[in-house]
């Protein structure tokens, strides 16, 4: 349990406050379950995700991730129409290293010559000269993850990506990428109710790499009217997912949540958990349900 804090640096060198925004759902009607959401087309309420990634960076959000899986790319070249020229500070994150070849279907891809590919494709749409943060959406078990590592490595040298991240590893993988380059951020399904990777939070706090949960808000105890989440949200005149949230945020000074969200009020309010700083008997309470 840590204090909780307002920024991290990501890569010893970039600052991000400790709120992202992820852009999952502002692709096509994910609905309660983003899990189970095809992700394949762009949205088609442009104006008012073009109002939720512009209210987001007006309020402070400098962390917004992506995919080149993601609507097949469209959900970098929308953001991109929404934002570009980017504000200062703004830190894009985007992975590569998973196949759609249907609506159904995420196939982990980590050729070289394919992780190359999609990563000057993502510099296309975004329209940048260097990806902020690189991550590898998915280790294919089929490549050595020292050439998959080694392809993302070859453009961190090129300068067309600054950093590189991994997504849904364990400790060993991890420390084998490490030995291989640096890594800056892991990104693994993790939250209140989802606790499956405490090693990988607590070898990140340890190293300096920021750790990035997603599906952060636990959508089944988030949701419940009864409980400790739902108690304390009463105590604190917040919502569950604000607690959520909070807990996230003092559970690791190196976790960093991106919730995603289509609706200006709820990005409001996951922006405002930054504020709530939970005590350690609500902490432990919350704990102690999971």
């Amino acid at each position: 349990m840590a204090t909780t804090t307002t920024n991290f640096l990501i890569g010893s060198h970039l600052p991000v406050n400790r709120i992202g925004l992820g852009t999952m759902r502002l692709t096509d009607a994910p609905g309660h379950n983003p899990a189970a959401a095809p992700i394949w087309t762009a949205p088609t309420d442009t104006e008012n995700a073009t109002t939720v990634l512009r209210t987001a960076v007006d309020l402070g959000v400098n962390l917004i991730d992506t995919a080149d899986s993601y609507a097949l790319g469209d959900s970098e070249t929308f953001i991109a129409d929404a934002l570009h020229p980017y504000r200062e500070g703004l830190v894009l994150a985007t992975k590569v290293g998973v196949a759609r070849p249907s609506p159904a279907e995420w196939i982990p891809l980590g050729r070289p010559e394919y992780l190359r590919q999609q990563a000057e494709l993502s510099l296309r749409r975004l329209k940048v000269e260097r990806l902020d943060l690189l991550q590898l959406h998915r280790v294919d078990p089929t490549v050595p993850l020292e050439d998959q590592i080694g392809a993302l490595k070859q453009l961190v040298d090129e300068g067309k990506a600054a950093h590189i991240g991994l997504s849904e590893v364990g400790v060993e993988e991890l420390e084998k990428a490490r030995a291989i380059t640096p890594i800056a951020t892991v990104q693994n399904w993790y939250n209140l109710s989802h606790r499956d990777h405490e090693d990988v939070v607590d070898y990140a706090e340890k190293h300096g790499i920021a750790f990035i949960p997603f599906f952060p808000i636990a959508a089944g105890a988030a949701t419940r009217e009864e409980g400790p989440i739902a108690d304390i949200a009463k105590e604190l005149n917040v919502t569950r997912a604000q607690v959520a949230l909070a807990w996230l945020l003092k559970r690791s000074p190196a976790i960093i949540p991106i919730p995603g969200t289509r609706d200006v009020k709820h990005l409001k309010d996951n922006i405002e958990a930054q504020n709530i700083d939970l005590t350690d008997d609500q902490f432990k309470r919350l704990e102690a349900d999971a």
